[in-house]
């Protein structure tokens, strides 16, 4: 199995603290991976890295055997955990924007998810409720033939019927041929869709492994171990 993301014993400080130290590992091709942990745990702050929005203190990050730069963000398909597009504009106007800004874009797909998530071309952004622009920011960012997703928090804050299209439009668009980096603190939503985890707590990787094997190991769901795991 090809290696997606290959990390060198990464670490990021701000001033004197240390925020992520964590060791050298890779995540497999064609895998789903949670990133585990309650917030401030230095999740986003690995997503920045990896997505060239923030650079490391020391190490290395590889992306399909290359240093962050043009070429990895050209593969690299990336949720943020906030919303990233302009309040003047109408669906339609980020269409628009994502053809532009990638040639991967698939406009075909991307109308196909705005059906899926029942939002139309010309509704304006301000409008929109924050479960809206969570489905439009999703649809934008699945609708790039990518090698890589890495989706920062995609169902925390909405509501129960907007977390379950959200959640079906990542599995029913996932494409088997790329792999897929989703942080969250809502295990029990989205344990079913990790191939792996890794847990992580104070910017320090706690627990990782294969998803169904730490199941077995431990007799008890994703869930249920986030949740010993980070009651300690």
């Amino acid at each position: 199995m090809s290696t997606i993301v290959e990390v060198k014993n990464l670490t990021k400080k701000y001033l004197n603290k240390q925020v992520l130290d964590l060791p050298s590992f890779t995540i497999e091709a064609g895998k789903v991976v949670g990133i585990l942990g309650p917030n401030g745990s230095g999740k986003t702050t690995f997503i920045k890295i990896l997505t060239g929005l923030l650079r490391q203190s020391s190490g290395e990050v590889l992306i399909d055997n290359q240093k962050v730069g043009v070429y990895t963000k050209s593969i690299v398909s990336y949720l943020p955990d906030r919303n990233f597009l302009y309040k003047w504009m109408k669906i339609e106007d980020a269409c628009k924007l994502y053809k532009d800004f990638f040639s991967d874009f698939n406009e075909i797909k991307f109308n196909e998810l705005l059906d899926f998530m029942k939002l139309e071309p010309n509704m304006k952004i301000d409008t929109l409720s924050k479960g809206m622009h969570e489905k439009l920011n999703l649809a934008l960012v699945l609708s790039r033939d990518a090698k890589l997703y890495i989706l920062d928090e995609p169902i925390a804050g909405v509501d129960p019927v907007a977390r379950d299209q959200i959640m079906n439009a990542i599995i029913n668009n996932y494409n088997e041929n790329s792999s897929m980096i989703i942080t969250t603190h809502l295990v029990r939503d989205m344990e079913n869709m990790l191939d792996e985890v890794v847990f992580l707590r104070n910017g320090q990787i706690v627990l990782a492994g294969n998803a169904e094997n730490l199941r077995a190991e431990k007799g008890k769901q994703i869930d249920d171990i986030y949740k010993e795991v980070f009651s300690e």
